[in-house]
């Protein structure tokens, strides 16, 4: 079975559908997010700066 991505907002692991970007503030992080989790706007934070988002 292929190892799937962990959302950083409810930590489930995902196979498809999920967004990842580097984080906004420091660019070192690697941001994961589930379909559910963009869509109730869920906050995440960055294992390397703390930064949070979404806004």
């Amino acid at each position: 079975m292929e190892k799937g991505n962990i959302c950083n907002s409810c930590k489930k692991q995902i196979l498809e559908g999920a967004a990842l970007f580097k984080c906004p503030e420091c660019g070192k992080s690697v941001i994961v997010r589930c379909k559910h989790c963009r869509e109730i706007a869920a906050r995440y934070t960055c294992e390397k700066c703390g930064f949070s988002g979404p806004n």
